[in-house]
């Protein structure tokens, strides 16, 4: 079966990778050239920093019309996440080739902003595969599990590491905001330091000035399954902790015009995904947020009071509440199983 791909972040590849393990498609469109030869390299998109604003970009509008063409040649189509490319991606392919199934894998968070998606994607959506539980209420159908679940095999014991993970972030902007804070952090705990870092960085340590106090990782997962706490920049990584099992406290600030725009227009309790999936199950908190000012005392007061068998605890609930990973119901879908 060949189908049309737009894969173009890196996260969006990694859960690609697991849906060919279960079944070979034969792939056109954006995606990463291990997979095979794209039309475009997911990496001219991501490394440039296009995806938030890619409709705006010259470039990106002609990837739109050559993918759109493409999928005349093609069985199925697979959008992966991005709302800002795969939404016109989708209109410029219903407009010229009406019939084809579109698929839409990793949809919009209309829950947290831009509800008038709902009505466009359920327009131009044939099938739409959600990540989330609570998100039944904006999409009639299809939750199919979580890829986290996938991807994370190992969990936390109760083992003590006497070891801390300082997790700033995969934008530049995040990282600068909170190094200073973590570099104060780590000059009052006496425990083995580790900063993780994504691989995309490996050669712009300079982007997080000293790092004198911190040995460096490059590995979530494994640094997350032996630590006794994690600080961790609002993101992904804080799911990924919430299932693991670590103990840890959300951390984010933004500009000061940046938060409180959008303090206007998202209308949530909580920033972190692990707190907004328990909050929907009625489960309670998960972790601590702390957003814009920091107290390195309340800080360090997390990390001192923190209690493993509690967090395990809930991560059990949370892995019980998602139910399972995403990847077989997704090729389900794509084959029409």
């Amino acid at each position: 079966m060949k189908i049309l791909v737009a894969s173009l972040e890196p996260s969006a590849n990694l859960h690609l990778s697991h849906l060919l393990a279960l079944y070979p498609f034969e792939l056109v469109g954006i995606f990463d050239s291990k997979f095979g030869t794209p039309l475009y390299d997911s990496k001219e998109f991501s490394v440039m920093g296009f995806v938030d604003v890619i409709p705006k970009i010259k470039k990106a509008k002609e990837a739109i019309q050559t993918l759109a063409l493409a999928s005349k040649e093609c069985d199925k189509v697979l959008l992966i996440d991005a709302p800002s490319f795969n939404i016109p991606l989708a209109k410029a392919i219903k407009k010229i080739n009406p019939q084809i199934e579109i698929i839409y894998y990793i949809l919009p968070k209309v829950w947290a902003w831009k509800r008038g998606r709902i009505k466009v994607i359920n327009q131009l959506i044939d099938k739409k595969a959600f990540i989330f539980p609570f998100e039944r209420k904006y999409w009639i159908k299809e939750y199919v599990g979580n890829p986290l679940l996938d991807e994370i095999t190992q969990f936390r014991d109760d083992l003590v590491y006497n070891q801390v993970a300082f997790l700033p972030g995969s934008r530049k902007s995040e990282i600068k905001a909170l190094m200073p804070i973590f570099r104060q952090l780590a000059t009052k705990i006496q425990a083995k330091k580790v900063l993780v870092v994504p691989r995309i960085y490996a050669d712009e340590m300079d982007i997080y000035g000293d790092i004198g106090e911190f040995e460096v990782s490059f590995d979530t997962q494994k640094t997350l399954l032996t630590s006794d706490f994690a600080y961790i920049c609002s993101g992904t990584a804080t799911l990924e902790a919430a299932i693991i099992g670590t103990p840890f406290v959300l951390m984010y600030k933004a500009r000061k015009i940046e938060y409180l725009i959008a303090k206007l227009f998202v209308k949530l309790d909580y920033v972190g995904l692990a707190n907004i999936i328990f909050q929907q199950a009625n489960k309670g908190e998960f972790h601590k947020e702390y957003l814009q000012d920091f107290d390195i005392e309340a800080l360090l007061s997390e990390y001192q009071n923190s209690s493993i068998d509690e967090f395990i605890a809930k991560s059990q609930i949370l892995r019980d509440v998602l139910g399972h990973g995403s990847a077989l119901e997704v090729v389900k879908l794509i084959k029409g199983d």
